[in-house]
């Protein structure tokens, strides 16, 4: 089985994370969209809310997992038996981040990573944008998917 693991903090899931899942399931025959926690990290949702957002967003799609998961992400994969890592790419800088940590992580297990280029319509969306938008009372909603709600 080809499993992928798709990495993120989701704060929260975007259209983009959602595109590249979507595009993901073609090509893997499992892809596990794993929630990472950080404690040093403030998050505007709760690690459940990301959890039920991202669930729900694939709740017909039974080649998507949700977890959580904590420590490196290769030693996640392993424990999971992930052969790839999965990640979007959105800009040059993404492009010059992530390489980096592919190469990293290429060193210490013989994990790939696999990027795919973001959709045209969602590679200027941001959780980070998200999350301002959230907070200045913005639309949202054209940004992510239905699943997220905000009371």
């Amino acid at each position: 089985m080809k499993r992928a693991l798709f990495p993120g903090s989701f704060d929260p899931i975007t259209l983009g994370h959602y595109d590249i899942v979507k595009r993901g399931i073609h090509l893997f025959d499992e892809v596990v969209v794993a929630i990472g926690i950080n404690a040093d990290k403030k998050y505007m949702f709760s690690l459940k809310e990301r959890q039920r957002f991202i669930e729900e967003a694939f709740k017909n799609q039974p080649k998507v997992k949700v977890v959580t998961y904590e420590g490196l992400t290769i030693d996640f994969c392993k424990k999971i038996d992930a052969q790839f890592i999965l990640r979007g790419l959105r800009n040059p800088a993404d492009f010059e981040f992530e390489k980096a940590i592919a190469h990293t992580n290429r060193k210490l297990s013989k994990i790939e990573t696999v990027f795919l280029l973001t959709a045209a319509s969602t590679s200027y969306i941001s959780s980070s944008i998200v999350r301002d938008v959230i907070r200045n009372k913005g639309d949202y909603t054209v940004l992510v998917p239905d699943s997220v709600n905000v009371k």
